[in-house]
């Protein structure tokens, strides 16, 4: 499998550390579709504006794509353009396999308001002081997948690569669930797997895919 990976920054560089073989394409190559010819699976950790201003030169490419770039607004038709261009992409604000277990932990909390009516939700987010967007994509899925408004708190400092905390409250009691990244790899490896999956599984649909989809189908989750 030949790998285009798209940016060499903090989560970039694990990739390239994973496997060596990637072709790195930055601000200094940039991609075009010539170069880009010839790859299976393009990896994109780039900045999300920075991504946003490649994604049709990347339809063009006519090549999968694996994308953890956050930050920017997908254009609205997106899926439906990757659709009639026979093309499936895999995206996620956070590539650690392991927020998959915590996506369904969320799920089941949700379900706590219907024995406190009165509770609260809090997502708090840490990352290092580099990180651009707050707040960070991961605890915007938090919101989602709870199904409930939450207080979005967030905090950048020192190199802290991932730091997610969700609390309820009600009167009487507090849960809280917090994913902490001890590794930058965890995303790199997450974004090797998704690319593997990609590159021998067929029944990847077509369109625009969420990373947490293609996990929960692969270990039934």
């Amino acid at each position: 499998m030949k790998i285009a990976l798209l940016g060499k920054g903090k989560t970039g560089a694990e990739v390239l550390k994973l496997d060596p073989n990637v072709t790195v394409f930055d601000s200094k190559d940039k991609p075009k579709l010539e170069s880009l010819s010839g790859h299976d699976i393009i990896i994109s950790f780039l900045p999300g504006p920075v991504f946003s201003e490649y994604i049709q030169l990347l339809i063009e490419s006519k090549i999968p794509v694996i994308t953890g770039s956050t930050g920017f607004d997908w254009p609205k038709d997106i899926d439906k353009t990757l659709i009639n261009n026979k093309l499936s992409w895999i995206y996620a604000h956070n590539f650690s396999l392991g927020m998959n277990i915590v996506k369904k932990m969320i799920e089941t909390l949700s379900k706590a308001t219907e024995l406190f009516p009165d509770s609260t939700f809090k997502i708090h987010e840490i990352h290092h002081t580099k990180k651009q967007d707050a707040p960070s994509g991961t605890a915007i899925s938090f919101e989602k997948w709870l199904g409930h408004k939450a207080e979005i708190t967030s905090s950048r400092t020192g190199d802290v690569i991932g730091d997610h905390e969700l609390t309820f409250e009600c009167d009487d009691e507090v849960i809280t669930l917090n994913h902490s990244a001890k590794d930058r790899s965890i995303f790199a490896r997450g974004a090797l797997w998704a690319a593997q999956i990609m590159n021998e599984d067929s029944n990847i649909p077509l369109g625009l895919n969420s990373f947490n989809e293609i996990v929960k189908n692969k270990l039934k989750l």
